[in-house]
């Protein structure tokens, strides 16, 4: 057995689609400090998340369960008491995970109030923060009234006076007469943030980060490092608003074909206003240069925090991932946001750093094995020298992969979407609250999609890699539907849901059985 490793460095970013890295393979955007870890680990090249969208995808994340199974199914949605999370799995363990920026967490507070609150205030404090120590979360993504914020405090602090310097001064740019122009309207998205880039989110949660590193010496620790960023408003701090123009914008990958022939989920949020505006080139050459220089900001400021791990010797004893909650469509497929299917919503970079020898054989390679964001916390307690809880863990280590072991691997994975907050959507497809389900099956070539009510989607990667091709009415595959619909239901029926006991309890039980029903 590898000696465990000391400390774990969780880093996700925020709506950073799979494709937008140097490593993989985005022509004109400059990333050094990222490629250079994925030169010392592995890039994890098929990683899909949960849930195409904030909230759901960070709980499966943070349980280590798929979306059925925790049941929080939307950003409203708050986390149910039961669900145990990545920090219950490590203090357990006697060690905590701590949390610096966003978690989008949001506590059952119908449980606690059912059960008569919670007395212990240490206990309070985690089951409030989904497990976390809260060193400094922040969120963002607020609107324009008054708000009480660490990272709104800090910017007051250094001159940034408003009600609401998040917007303000962060998130907005600035006009000729020194008038407001909000970063919620992508017309603004060239100029830049009325913040110096010192002083902005991505460098502010990387400074806290710092401290809690420096801070900690040589004690172990845990951390999730979670960046806002580069998820809307698109705006962005000189330099950093002018590095990339409408050349380095990608050609938008749609067809002309995908919206004749809709299926009606897809069309219904094609007609949504934020696609309808990324239907047009001049928002594209307007946005997708700020989301670059957003990712560019972030990997900068990740080469400080890199340099400290390295002055400090902690590269040598931390295991550290770096991943996204999910992607942005920018105008692929007429789409913006993300919430579908497709590889620009669901696929996301995973890159894990191992410093053990046990890793050596596969630093600097690419793995295509089918990865799911719910494989995190078994890797990690595996990689601490903790237990696991298989009768409730849905994912699967990925240290074996890391250390180049020959083993079985899955050969499918799964996603889901609760649509039901989207009262246009719902009004227009004519749906009720319960109704608005839709499910992901991908097994490296057929791309299955479940609408509840209506008829399916499905691509072929082999022939159609970029997903302009809709076959779910296609009668020549009516048969591959099937067969996916299937592996899809049989996933569903073999959810976890007997967590409440471990499986060693329930193997004893016959033992400790009194025989009913002799003669």
């Amino acid at each position: 057995m590898p000696r465990p490793v000391k400390n774990v460095l969780f880093i996700m970013v925020d709506q950073l689609r799979w494709d937008y890295l140097g490593c993989t393979g985005h022509p004109t955007l400059q990333t050094p400090n990222l490629d250079r870890l994925a030169g010392r680990g592995v890039l994890f090249d098929r990683t899909y998340v949960q849930s195409p969208i904030c909230g759901p995808s960070r709980m499966s994340y943070y349980t280590g369960r798929y979306v059925s199974s925790h049941r929080s199914t939307w950003l409203m949605v708050p986390l149910p008491l039961s669900e145990r999370t990545m920090g219950d799995y490590l203090r357990e363990n006697g060690r905590n995970l701590s949390l610096i920026g966003k978690s989008h967490f949001l506590p059952d507070r119908k449980s606690i109030e059912r059960l008569g609150g919670l007395s212990d205030p240490d206990r309070s404090e985690y089951a409030m923060e989904g497990g976390f120590e809260s060193i400094a979360r922040d969120d963002g993504i607020f609107g324009r009234g008054p708000i009480q914020t660490k990272y709104a405090d800090y910017l007051r602090a250094n001159g940034y006076d408003s009600p609401n310097p998040w917007h303000d001064f962060a998130n907005s740019a600035e006009g000729p007469d020194g008038e407001i122009l909000s970063g919620w309207h992508l017309r603004y998205a060239k100029e830049p943030a009325r913040v110096a880039d010192q002083h902005g989110e991505t460098a502010y949660t990387t400074d806290r980060a710092i401290e809690f590193i420096e801070g900690k010496g040589d004690d172990p620790w845990a951390l999730h490092l979670s960046y806002i960023k580069p998820h809307w408003p698109y705006v962005v701090s000189a330099p950093y608003n002018a590095m990339y123009g409408p050349a380095d914008v990608i050609p938008a990958n749609r067809a002309s074909s995908e919206l004749t022939s809709a299926n009606p989920v897809y069309k219904a949020m094609a007609d949504r206003q934020e696609s309808r505006e990324f239907m047009r080139d001049e928002v594209r050459e307007a946005v997708v240069p700020v989301y670059m220089g957003l990712i560019k900001q972030l990997d900068d400021h990740l080469g400080r925090l890199f340099a400290v791990l390295e002055g400090q010797g902690r590269m040598d004893d931390t295991l550290i991932v770096f991943t996204s909650d999910h992607g942005d469509y920018l105008g692929d497929h007429w789409m913006g946001e993300k919430e579908l299917f497709h590889e620009e919503s669901v696929r996301v970079p995973m890159i894990i750093y191992d410093p053990r020898a046990q890793a050596d054989a596969t630093r600097g390679t690419t793995s295509t094995q089918l990865v799911e964001s719910i494989d995190l916390i078994p890797t990690f307690l595996e990689s601490l020298g903790f237990d696991g809880a298989p009768e409730a863990l849905e994912g699967k280590s990925l240290i074996p992969l890391l250390h180049g072991k020959d083993v079985q691997w899955r050969e499918t994975v799964f996603s889901e979407l609760d649509y039901a907050f989207h009262a246009d959507v719902r009004k227009d497809l004519d749906r009720s609250v319960d109704e608005c389900r839709g499910y992901m099956a991908f097994d490296g070539r057929w791309k299955f999609i479940f609408w509840e009510g209506f008829p399916p989607m499905l691509f072929d990667h082999e022939s159609d890699p970029n997903e302009r091709v809709d076959l779910g009415q296609s009668n020549a595959h009516s048969a591959v539907c099937k067969r996916m619909e299937k592996v899809l239901f049989s996933w569903l029926r073999g959810l976890k849901n007997r967590t409440t006991v471990d499986n060693k309890f329930v193997e004893e039980w016959r033992d400790k059985e009194f025989q009913i029903g002799q003669w």
